[in-house]
């Protein structure tokens, strides 16, 4: 076969199902209601860094650095892109964007760079291993504190 489309137009009890399926499922979502449960929320607590990567993330394709980290009140990683620190006397959170200079070195005075030296790191993967605090932002989520 070609292709799915010329799959299903040759099994035509099978694309109904498919698709009547599918139909069903989107109903079933559609229908759900409000749920009693909140969203598990982890205290902010230092935080063991366990891999660096660098991600595209976003529809424009913008690198951004995720740590895997160990929190201790959870037993599977978690993923944090952002912090909290100090610029121009405010308190200010953003997220760990891969912004390169013209010598293709971490921008100095990014959030990256703010957290990497908060952390006495030259580069990023000199952050796996580091035991880093957390805080969280205005929405409650984990962000690193490096302030």
């Amino acid at each position: 076969m070609k292709n799915t489309t010329e799959w299903l137009q040759k099994n035509p009890t099978l694309h109904s199902f498919i698709k009547d399926e599918g139909e069903k499922k989107m109903e079933q979502d559609l229908n759900r209601e409000i749920g009693t449960q909140e969203m598990e929320t982890l205290q902010a607590e230092p935080v063991a860094v366990m891999k660096a990567s660098v991600e595209v993330v976003g529809e424009k394709g913008n690198k951004k650095v995720i740590l895997s980290c160990k929190h201790p009140k959870k037993e599977e990683l978690i993923k944090l892109s952002g912090v909290k620190y100090e610029k121009k006397d405010k308190i200010v959170t953003t997220g760990l964007w891969y912004n390169l200079d013209d010598a293709e070195k971490v921008r100095k005075g990014s959030a990256l760079a703010i957290l990497m030296e908060f952390a006495g790191c030259k580069t990023v993967l000199q952050l796996e291993g580091k035991t880093l605090a957390t805080t969280t932002d205005d929405k409650g989520y984990l962000v690193f504190k490096a302030y």
